[in-house]
């Protein structure tokens, strides 16, 4: 009689106020939710705090097309001796000076190997000597070009870098004008002699935000591989019994399916690249047709997008494997907060801390971006960075696989199933 009326006696439910007198619930979320605020502030603001201060070896092309003769007492024309003081002399360690012909040049810029190029035109030494006579006329002129496939903030950085660089040796040129010219020459010329000619050395097209949309299009494909596995992986845990559904105040709890770890991760990675063919076609078809933005080579762009997210996909399949409940924090780190700064996609490479680049060596996001900025804007060309990519993303695939894999038959193998029978529940 004891246990029937212990079954019949009412269950006293909890209160908030009661629980939350209970020490034992507040360290665990206290802890974590501080350290990963910490953590998101120092990786996502150290990234970009300061650009200029941590700017190093932003490659550069020097182009020196000047034919004139020296001016009287000097052994080399003035496009040479510009070109040595920025290559030989090494007027600043923000920026790498490469000396290049114009075609070499033109064609670092079309495959993004260099943020922009300093031109000394043919005529440049002549113009200057002009400048001492009594009919001068015109200021001699360099020209910088920039990139901005490579993003507004590195095309900037590098027009900053060449402006002052053609500004510094006008001031040279000055000094020296200063002391030989006759009296015929306008003296506010002679204080800063040379012009600058800014303009678009590789142009892409007005709907790319002004070279952002590289950036943005890869952080959705990363997001969509992100997501998507993690639905199927939480949808498929639902349905196989293995994680309860609540939607709103209903709760349910189908029947388990006993199934090892390994066929489950293999059922997973089947699903994904299934699904991962309609995430990428709707994908394109918002960003492309319904938003207007600006992108060539089409069927090139689908093929990549696909296995860019198939690839983080997998690796996000194989970390929950790993980690189990664990796991989207993880895959959120690996993918994301940890991929954002070291992508080289809105700050160069060369103007983050040392800790982002050696990330960038490996982190999913980066390898992606370089890929789309490649077809989007360098008429997919492979020495741009889409050869490379490619071989990540392969590289990235295969290491998820072989992680998941080999941690679930080891879970299967020592006896750590998931099999926890549970009966139907309405």
């Amino acid at each position: 009689m004891a246990d029937d009326d212990s079954a019949s006696r009412p269950v006293v439910r909890a209160t908030a106020a009661a629980l939350l007198r209970r020490p034992r619930l507040w360290p665990a979320p206290t802890l974590l939710s501080g350290l990963f605020a910490l953590l998101l502030s120092l990786l996502y603001v150290g990234g970009i705090v300061n650009p200029h201060r941590e700017l190093h070896a932003l490659p550069l092309a020097v182009v020196d097309s000047d034919t004139g003769r020296p001016l009287p007492g000097q052994d080399r024309n003035l496009g040479a001796q510009i070109a040595r003081t920025l290559t030989v002399g090494g007027a600043t360690d923000q920026a790498h000076w490469r000396p290049l012909s114009r075609a070499a040049a033109q064609d670092q810029l079309d495959s993004g190997k260099v943020y922009g190029a300093l031109v000394v035109p043919a005529d440049f030494t002549d113009s200057v000597r002009a400048l001492t006579t009594a009919d001068a006329t015109a200021r001699p002129t360099l020209t910088v070009l920039t990139n901005p496939g490579l993003g507004s903030l590195g095309s900037s950085l590098a027009a900053q870098l060449n402006t002052a660089a053609a500004h510094e040796a006008s001031q040279r040129i000055g000094d020296r004008l200063a002391r030989t010219a006759t009296g015929g020459t306008a003296r506010v010329l002679l204080a800063d002699p040379v012009g600058v000619d800014t303009r678009v050395g590789h142009p892409i097209g007005a709907d790319s935000g002004l070279g952002l949309t590289a950036f943005y299009y890869t952080l959705l494909l990363v997001l969509a591989g992100f997501m998507s596995a993690n639905l199927i992986s939480v949808g498929l845990d639902t349905a196989l019994g293995y994680a309860d559904s609540e939607v709103g105040p209903w709760h349910t709890r189908r029947p388990t399916v006993p199934v090892d770890r390994t066929q489950t991760l293999l059922l997973k990675i089947v699903m994904t690249a299934a699904v991962t063919a309609l995430t990428t076609t709707l994908l394109m078809v918002g960003t492309i047709t319904i938003l207007g933005m600006d992108a060539g080579h089409l069927p090139l762009l689908w093929i990549y997008s696909y296995c860019a997210i198939l690839a983080v996909g997998l690796g996000v399949q194989a970390i929950n494997a790993a980690f189990g409940g664990l796991g989207q924090l993880v895959a959120m780190f690996v993918f994301i907060v940890l991929g954002l700064p070291s992508s080289g996609a809105t700050v160069p490479l060369q103007a983050v801390p040392g800790f982002y680049r050696f990330l960038s060596h490996f982190e999913p996001m980066r390898q992606i971006s370089d890929g789309v900025r490649a077809i989007l804007f360098f008429d997919a060309r492979g020495d741009a960075g889409l050869t490379r990519a490619w071989i990540m993303i392969a590289g990235g695939a295969a290491l998820a696989l072989v992680l998941g894999f080999l941690m679930t038959r080891y879970y299967d193998r020592k006896g750590l199933h998931r099999l926890t029978p549970q009966p139907a529940a309405a």
